[in-house]
């Protein structure tokens, strides 16, 4: 059920470009009319500075293997998004996590060796170019606009919550409390026949409540403790994001089956 993003380009980018003055000195951004991009996608990837927002509407768990990622579902199977309507658009107010709303933005190194992150773009999305309207990325001095200089200060506090996420993640693992996920939703007319989703990882509640009282205590203070208790709370929407997709027709037709 949970996937990691692809190792060549990250979730959504189908290019990048590095941002600059000389060969974007006059291109503009316009109206982002749909989330097209975000259509079919099942599962994004989350920062533990949105637990707390992100759980009061999608199920966070993390992606299976070594290095798990915490990832908020939109939908329990692959291709659905029991979000996004017709028209492309979020059918309700929901939290939008960081990782789209930085998009089409994203700061990469653009070599291997380098140190230092740059500014790069999708330049596949049909809003970012030469155009007469919108707002512009350069200023008659080549210097970057305030809207420019806006989306590197978003995308480098992404990148900062990006780091405080690996320590996290790195913590869960050394304290062991991770465990492969797996939850049984029944339908009411078919109680007999149940769903089951695995592919996933979760806190293992019974392992976080005997760890010793001075690691509760540390974790309590430094503010981790409540990030996992985010996570717990939201898994209670599992059977909610089940309904949505019941509703929409977009069930698998195999029971059991799970990506």
């Amino acid at each position: 059920m949970a996937s990691a993003p692809q190792p060549q380009l990250p979730l959504f980018y189908n290019d990048l470009l590095p941002l600059n003055s000389r060969d974007h000195a006059d291109w503009k951004v316009g109206t982002l009319e749909d989330a097209a991009f975000l259509g079919q996608t099942h599962a994004v990837p989350v920062t533990t500075d949105e637990f707390i927002d992100a759980q009061r509407h999608y199920p966070i768990v993390f992606t299976a293997g070594d290095t798990p990622l915490p990832i908020a579902l939109f939908g329990l199977n692959e291709g659905v998004n029991t979000f996004m309507g017709d028209d492309n658009k979020l059918t309700s107010l929901v939290y939008v996590p960081a990782y789209v709303r930085r998009y089409p933005f994203m700061l990469a190194k653009l070599r291997p060796d380098a140190e230092e992150l740059s500014l790069c773009f999708d330049p596949t999305v049909n809003f970012i170019g030469k155009r007469d309207e919108g707002l512009a990325l350069f200023d008659e001095a080549a210097a970057p606009t305030e809207y420019t200089q806006g989306v590197l200060e978003f995308c480098r506090r992404f990148e900062e919550a990006g780091q405080r996420t690996k320590q996290f993640m790195d913590e869960l693992k050394k304290l062991g409390i991770l465990m492969d996920g797996e939850i049984a939703i029944t339908r009411n007319d078919q109680p007999e026949k149940p769903f089951v989703y695995r592919g996933f990882q979760m806190v293992n509640e019974e392992k976080l409540r005997e760890l010793p009282a001075a690691t509760l205590e540390e974790l309590n203070k430094n503010g981790m403790l409540i990030i996992i208790h985010a996570h717990l709370f939201s898994l209670n929407l599992m059977r909610t994001i089940f309904e949505r997709q019941m509703s929409l027709g977009r069930m698998p037709e195999l029971q059991g089956a799970a990506n």
